[in-house]
């Protein structure tokens, strides 16, 4: 449960507490607030009065429960501010809008396969521009961007076809924030993807699970108690470099026998050439349900969400191979959730996820803080500034 403070200087964290709460739980009356962050009524009013002032949440009528009038109900306003999510892969960028409650109001898609950094951020810029062009300045919060992981790891960040090749040694952030006028934050696309599950999927119904990212490479991230598992450099989950098949084959990190070699849509396609899609599906079936029992011992999830951007069609026939599941910590007799599941959202989980960092760090100071990357960056207070409309300044 989040928790404000009634300290004098925990003014900004009790605003975005008090934000956060009303997202998650919202319809909610003022006194319903000040049960759940545990601040005065004094405290909560004056927040969401200046909250509903700045356009950020909406009021409504209550319900009447008895006699009087009934204390009216507040809600986040979907149009109270908007980010935009950019997903760069080896085939080119994608960028989409979302509003507060995380709608996909619109997107555009560049293909452009060995996309150079210069014409990627070239290429963003104008079309973030586009899409924003539209919608008030003062009311965008800011640039989410996903891209291929690992980072900073000199054997596997920008090396082969799953990556950006060609990318070593630029600054991603600094060079994506040189090109719009707006807060940007940076992450892996297997945690973006999970972050956007998180908040627009099966995360609204469990807060504990693995998300297993099927891209042009193979990634994951790990959701615990609602909050992405980040790890020392924000590279953990990153399960497509796990060496599953001994004397496998080759990868371009130096090991063999990668999952990503088997089990990523640079695998299916190269194999499905050589040998069909059926061969291929006989061939990884075994290394994905070492996979699936590799996640569920390390993580002990209530599900795996197998995700990404394979077509649904591929994810299905992916998922069926996992029927018949070799023993591990999940195979328990209270389960009420599949071991193996499709994500709820789909591909959109990503750009959605992307677009998402940008308004969790208004909304969640956790989860704003665990979803940017690199760490250690420095990173704007976008909810602050937007408050005091200093957004397009």
């Amino acid at each position: 449960m989040l928790k404000g403070t009634n300290q004098e200087t925990g003014r900004p964290h009790n605003r975005r507490i008090v934000l956060e709460t009303i997202r998650r739980h919202g319809p909610l009356s003022r006194a319903a607030i000040t049960r759940h962050v545990g601040l005065t009524i004094q405290t909560v009013s004056t927040i969401t009065s200046e909250l509903h002032e700045r356009g950020f949440i909406a009021l409504s009528p209550g319900v009447p429960k008895g006699r009087g009038f009934p204390a009216p109900s507040l809600a986040v306003d979907p149009d109270g501010g908007y980010a935009c999510g950019v997903h760069v892969t080896p085939r080119g960028f994608e960028a989409g809008l979302i509003n507060l409650a995380g709608e996909l109001l619109d997107r555009r898609a560049v293909e452009a396969p060995r996309l150079s950094a210069d014409a990627a951020f070239a290429g963003i810029a104008a079309t973030v521009a586009d899409l924003v062009a539209d919608r008030p300045a003062e009311r965008i919060i800011g640039i989410g961007m996903a891209l291929p992981g690992p980072f900073d790891i000199d054997s596997m960040s920008f090396v082969g076809p799953t990556t950006m090749e060609g990318w070593r040694g630029v600054d991603v952030q600094a060079r994506l924030a040189a090109v719009v006028p707006f807060p940007v934050f940076v992450a892996v696309d297997s945690a973006a993807a999970a972050q956007g599950e998180l908040l627009y999927g099966i995360g609204e119904r469990l807060r504990d699970f693995y998300y297993l990212y099927l891209g042009v490479g193979l990634g994951g991230c790990a959701i615990h108690d609602g909050r992405l598992v980040r790890g020392a450099w924000g590279n953990a989950g990153e399960i497509g470099h796990i060496p599953l098949v001994p004397q496998g084959a080759p990868c371009p990190c130096g090991n063999r026998g990668c999952l990503e070699r088997y089990l990523s849509l640079e695998a299916h396609e190269r194999r499905s050439a050589e040998i069909g899609e059926a061969a291929w599906l006989a061939e990884v079936a075994p290394v994905l349900r070492s996979a699936v029992v590799t996640i569920e011992n390390l993580f002990d999830p209530e599900t795996i969400v197998l995700g990404g951007l394979a077509p649904r069609a591929l994810l299905g026939r992916i998922l069926a191979l996992a029927d018949e599941l070799p023993n591990s910590l999940a195979a328990r007799r209270d389960r009420t959730t599949p071991r193996l599941v499709l994500s709820e959202i789909g591909a959109d989980a990503v750009l959605r996820g992307a677009a998402s960092l940008a308004v969790s760090a208004v909304f969640s100071p956790p989860a704003g803080r665990m979803a940017q990357s690199p760490p250690g960056t420095a990173a704007p207070d976008p909810f602050t500034r937007l408050l005091e409309g200093e957004m397009a300044t």
